[in-house]
Parts: structure tokens; sequence; C-alpha cells
């Protein structure tokens, strides 16, 4: 079961927060939006919530850096692919978009 979605900070600021507010809920209370108890019960998403966690660090000096980020995410690709790798019977789509944006006119 999923709880109805709410925006980041929704229950302290409600909807339509101004940058004042989002500011004294973020910087001065430095408050982070909450991860769900369930997130944390699944070992993939809970090593990304660790991550995330990691990358709000009040400590701008502790925070993850990008290629750090970066090589967290590949090793756990790389977990979960050993885990359960493809088989002859998963069939996997791929979508693109073969044709580019139409471009804006410059007059």
């Amino acid at each position: 079961p999923l709880d109805e979605y709410m925006l980041p900070y929704e229950e302290e600021v409600g909807q339509h927060p101004s940058l004042e507010d989002l500011q004294e809920v973020v910087v001065h209370k430095k408050m982070r939006p909450a991860i769900k108890e369930f997130w944390l019960k699944h070992s993939g998403l809970a090593q990304i919530c660790e991550t995330v966690e990691e990358c709000w660090d009040h400590d701008a000096e502790a925070r993850l850096s990008a290629g750090c980020v970066e090589e967290r995410i590949s090793q756990i690709r790389r977990h979960t692919t050993n885990i359960a790798p493809p088989t002859s019977d998963m069939a996997i789509t791929v979508v693109t978009n073969m044709e580019p944006p139409p471009k804006e006119s410059s007059v």
C-alpha cells in the first residue's frame, strides 16, 4: 500500500511554500525530506537512501563528491545485476526518440 504522494516538506510548509518558508525549514532548521521506512528495508533502495543522506550532510566538506556517488550507483548496479542476471525469457524494451526535437525559431 502506498501513501498519497506529498511534496518534500509539504507537511511543514504546505503545497505552495515561499522561498523564505523553504529557507527556514532547510537552512535554519536543517531538516531533510523524510525517507520512508519501507525503502530502508529494500537492499538496493537502502543503499541509495544512504547515499542520498550523505549528499545532504550539513557540512559541505563531508558531502559525497559526484564521482563517489557515480561509483556507488555503479556498485549497486553491479550487485543487483549479479543477483538477478537477465534470462532469455526476459524482454528488454528500449524506447528512443529517433527524431530530434523541432528547432526554435530565432526570429
